[in-house]
């Protein structure tokens, strides 16, 4: 049993992330390295992408970069129509081709963290300024301090126990009501 095997690397820019119009990602610098392998009825792709992207700060919408460190393997066999399935994509045979970019962006995509902060301290003084005017709680640490006290068992604050919002109030009624 013979196996072929080839190995490619390449750099992606902000270019990439322009050209693949996914708006999460807006920046970023990476390496990719993939190796693929032929076995019988299929092609093993393995990627290693190591970098670093852009995204948006979810608590203060300002730029945050982020590392990104990931493996992984994508399966590839020839068949007669495009199709993705769980364990493997198929190619048509025809095209004899498999465009890599969408994969590798969403590897990049789903190696980042669900809540994508900056660390304490570091997010934008004026929009946290806005936030904090807005919110039932009124700083960073009373927050952290809520959640410690979920993490021990204690109670934490219910939402009568907080200031109402009169904003908020009528709308309240509406879904008590249903």
């Amino acid at each position: 049993m013979r196996q072929d095997s080839c190995e490619y690397e390449c750099t992606l820019d902000d270019r990439f992330f322009t050209d693949i119009d996914a708006g999460d990602i807006q920046k970023g610098h990476l390496n990719v390295q993939l190796s693929v392998k032929k076995t019988i009825g299929a092609y093993m792709l393995n990627f290693h992408i190591e970098g670093a992207v852009t995204v948006v700060c979810d608590r203060c919408l300002d730029e945050l970069e982020l590392p990104v460190n990931t493996d992984n393997a994508l399966k590839v066999k020839l068949g007669s129509d495009f199709s993705e399935e769980e364990d493997f994509v198929t190619v048509p045979e025809e095209d004899g081709y498999i465009d890599v970019s969408w994969f590798i962006y969403e590897f990049v995509a789903l190696s980042l963290p669900m809540k994508k902060v900056h660390a304490p301290g570091e997010c934008n003084e004026q929009m946290m300024g806005v936030l904090n005017e807005h919110s039932c709680i009124s700083s960073p640490a009373e927050e952290l301090e809520d959640y410690e006290d979920m993490e021990e068992g204690t109670e934490a604050i219910s939402d009568d126990d907080r200031e109402s919002d009169p904003r908020w109030d009528e709308l309240k009624k509406i879904l008590n009501n249903n």
